[in-house]
């Protein structure tokens, strides 16, 4: 696990909170995405039925895909007071309550920056 190691460190480096490694092989996945995609499940998301049974196989997405690699940040405001605060928004009925995520900077436009 000596690159998955490195890879961490990297990770950390660049400011990710964590980073995983997964393999590739969906194929037991397949028959729930397809009952998933059948049944309309996937709603708006449009790109989901369009890439159909390849989101259960990734090297169809990207040939020569053999490994998935996953990396999560933190977005919660550095505020420590901000929990009390979310809550005390949510309980007066007189103001409006945005999603944490959604108060920063389009999260993936962060990752993709930090990635390249």
């Amino acid at each position: 696990m000596i690159a998955t190691d490195s890879l961490r460190r990297w990770a950390e480096a660049l400011g990710f909170a964590s980073l995983g490694v997964a393999d590739v092989d969906l194929s037991d996945a397949e028959p729930g995405l397809r009952a998933w995609l059948d049944a309309g499940c996937h709603g708006e998301m449009d790109y989901m039925a369009r890439h159909g049974m390849a989101r259960a196989r990734p090297a169809e997405l990207v040939p020569g895909t053999v490994s998935a690699i996953m990396v999560s940040f933190d977005y919660a405001p550095t505020d420590p007071d901000w929990i009390a605060q979310a809550w005390q928004t949510l309980s007066d009925p007189e103001r409006a309550s945005v999603s944490r995520y959604a108060l920063g900077r389009d999260y993936h436009k962060v990752v993709r920056g930090r990635l390249q």
